[in-house]
Formats: C-alpha cells, structure tokens, sequence
C-alpha cells in the first residue's frame, strides 16, 4: 500500500493467498459479493476521501471497512493464523490505574442470527473480573488504554502471574455476566431493529403486490364479463388469471422469507482471549518505585476521586441548567463520561452530547486523555465535548470549560495515552456558567 492524496492509497498488488481466501469465504454471511480484486488504484477509510470534493477529476476510491471482502480476507487469515495467540492470552499494564489489584480481562463474541442462518449482528465484548471473582462490564474498546508489559517487569510481577486466583475458572464467571447481561441487551438491540425493519418491508411489500392482485383481478373480472357477452377474450382472460396466480404466488413466496427473516436467534458467547491487566500502581510498588510518574500529583485515591466528583458535578449543573436530560455513563467504560440529551426543538430530538469530563487541580499544567477518548472523539465527531473543571484546594471549581473537536489528528499506533498543556487547550475552550 503506496500513499498517494490526502486520505487516500493505492494498492499495488494484493497477495495470492488473500484473493483465494476470498473464494473460500464468499458468501459465508457477507453482504458485498463483490471479488477481492489484483491492485486497487485507490483505497480510503473515510467517506471524505472518496471523491474529494476539491478534486473532482480524480479516480473514485475503495473505502475500506470492517465488511469489505478485502479486510473480510485478511482478518480471516490473520485469525487463522494466530487464533493460538489470542487462545494463551497475555498481560497488559494500566498505566492510568493507580491502584494495587490486578484484574482479567476476557475478550469474547457474540452473533446474532436470522431465520435463514445468516448473521446479521457479531460483537465483541469486554469483561473485566476481579480475584474475588466479581465480574462488570469492562468498555467498549478497554484494551486501547492498555499496554503490554515490558520484559524488564515482567520479572517484578511473576508473583501475580502465579497467583492461585488465576487458576479459579474465571473465564466461567465473565460467560456467566455476557450470559444474564451483555448477551441479552445485545440481542434486544439487534431483535428490535430487526423486526421493525422486517415489519416495515412487509407493510410496503403486501400494499404494492396487493394493489397489483387488485388490479389484475378487476382486469379479469371485466374480461369475464365480456366473455359472457360473447367477446373473444379468450387469451386475454388466461393472460389475465395467470397473471393473478403468479402475483398470489411472490406475495406468499415474500411472506414467507420475511418472516424467516423475522425471526431472530441468539448465539452463545464464546471466549476468544485473554489478559491478566496490571496497574501501574501494582507494578511501581513491586519494583520499589513509589512515584507514579505524572499521575504522582493524584496519587491520593480519595483526593483524586473528590476532584472526578466536583467535576462531575458541576458538569451536570450546567447541562441540567440548560434543561438537558444528563446520565453518567462513566462506569460504562464507553469513551465518555456523561450523556446529555438537550430538549426537543420543534418537535425535533437534538443529538444527544457526549462529554468528556477532566477534573485537574488549579496549577496542573498538563491533562491526560487516553486512546480510547481520543477514538471516541473523532468517531463522534461533533457530539464529543472536552469539558476542562479546574479544582481549587478549598472545593472551589473553575469551569467548566468545554471544548469541541478538541484533538487534531489521531494518535499513533502504540500510543496508550497523550498529555496535553491545559493552556492549550483552555486557549480554545468555552466557559460554560
């Protein structure tokens, strides 16, 4: 893959092994039949860079997407390859946990399924479970904000990877949450959008072949009629009837398939992998290094949740001031903290914001963002909010200062997290009272 404009790549020869992949693969559950081609003059991953609109002269691009054949192939062959991997799992460190408990962290996939076999919906779920066994939605995407132990700590911490706890059958507990909780929503979500798709389709299928019977029936009846009257309307009239019959016949035969399509099932979460998560606190302890780098500031537990929650709340003051419907969504582990749903406006629902809350003591000169907030801003775009609360030592609270589209480019890959220069960022924040 060569770079080319802005956004945008060619890809100059595509390997043997990943074209007869895709035959192998074509139509296992995939919606674009199209063949994995030779070379792709242009390929993109954003809507924007296929045609862009500066240049209109240019070769429309390929954008590639999860379903496209093309990634369909590779991520087949990558899975083939190192299902054993994900199979022996690893183990990660939690640079922003400042605490001292390890915990598992157990990827798994769960498929929806129509009627017909075909899967309509496959997710990946996080689960995080704790020594004591007690299991809890992990996020979305928690293993962004991670990163993979060093061989120089590894050593440090060869007493937690010998733990007995480890060996308790903890992979049953986090099937046993995706079970009764993550499960369920999953397929709610998927059930739901399904049916009333199904339904609508059927609506507008039974009106537009009803209409046609209809018609093609008042067609044969007044042809009947001239027949008795002793017209030659003899293949006008068969023509007619058997027009009838075959309309009766796709109605049913679509009937038929759309309530096979309807009828939605539910697949059995599988444990795809594994890892053992330290955090950095665990790992400074064991190592002699009681300064937590940057995070030392915070390394007080309850100063630093007192801060999260003055923030948190001043947040909210401000968004319910405004008659916004707030939920914290902060243990979610969904890229943000809180969700605030602002009110109708001529009967039209805004989108909802999606807010980023960082509590920082007065005087700290830079602010963390993660990965995975990053991500999450850019694939929210305009719905995304930085909100900045500065946090005197008597309580006092400055802010919030909100941002929108805080961030300029996304981070590089192996990056777990970026500091910023709160003066920058508060150069282009907006105070919000």
């Amino acid at each position: 893959m060569r770079p080319r404009e802005t956004d945008r790549f060619e890809i100059t020869h595509v390997p043997t092994s990943l074209r007869e992949r895709d035959r192998r693969i074509t139509g296992r559950n995939r919606r674009d039949q199209s063949p994995v081609l030779r070379r792709y003059e242009r390929v993109c991953f954003t809507k924007e860079a296929v045609q862009p609109l500066d240049k209109p002269g240019t070769v429309p691009a390929v954008m590639l997407h999860p379903g496209h054949p093309l990634m369909l192939s590779v991520s087949d062959v990558i899975l083939e390859e190192n299902a054993n991997l994900l199979r022996q799992g690893t183990v990660l460190v939690d640079a922003s946990d400042e605490g001292t408990e390890p915990w598992l962290l157990f990827m798994l996939t769960h498929e929806v399924k129509s009627g017909d076999g075909t899967v309509i919906s496959k997710r990946l779920q996080f689960v995080r479970v704790t020594p004591n066994g007690e299991a809890s939605f992990a996020g979305w995407a928690p293993h962004l904000d991670l990163e993979p132990i060093t061989e120089n700590d590894r050593p440090v911490v060869q007493e937690q990877l010998e733990a007995d706890w480890l060996s308790n059958n903890l992979e049953q507990k986090a099937l046993g949450l995706a079970a009764t909780s993550l499960v369920p929503e999953h397929f709610k979500e998927v059930a739901e959008r399904r049916i009333a798709q199904v339904d609508k389709t059927l609506q507008a299928v039974n009106d537009r072949l009803t209409k046609e019977i209809d018609f093609w029936t008042d067609r044969w009846m007044k042809l009947s009629e001239d027949k008795e009257a002793g017209k030659d309307v003899r293949l006008n009239l068969e023509n007619a009837r058997r027009t009838i019959n075959d309309l009766q016949g796709r109605l049913e035969n679509r009937k038929k398939s759309l309530q096979s399509m309807r009828h939605v099932t539910s697949g059995t979460p599988v444990v795809l992998s594994g890892a053992l998560v330290i955090p950095a606190g665990l790992l400074n302890a064991a190592s002699g290094n009681n300064q937590i780098g940057a995070a030392a500031i915070s390394a007080d537990p309850v100063a630093r949740s007192r801060i999260e929650h003055l923030a948190m709340d001043a947040v909210r003051k401000v968004e319910e001031a405004a008659g916004c419907q707030v939920q914290d969504v902060s243990a979610e582990k969904c890229g943000w903290d809180l969700t605030s749903q602002p009110p109708s406006v001529d009967g039209r629902r805004p989108d909802a914001r999606h807010i980023e809350v960082k509590g920082r003591v007065k005087g700290a000169a830079t602010v963390t963002v993660t990965r995975n907030e990053m991500l999450y801003a850019f694939n929210q775009g305009s719905k995304f909010i930085l909100a900045i609360v500065l946090i005197g030592e008597d309580d006092s609270v400055d802010g919030p200062y909100y941002i929108r589209n805080p961030f300029e480019r996304e981070p590089d890959w192996g990056v777990a997290s970026i500091n910023y220069k709160l003066i920058d960022l508060l150069s282009r924040a907006e105070l919000k009272t």
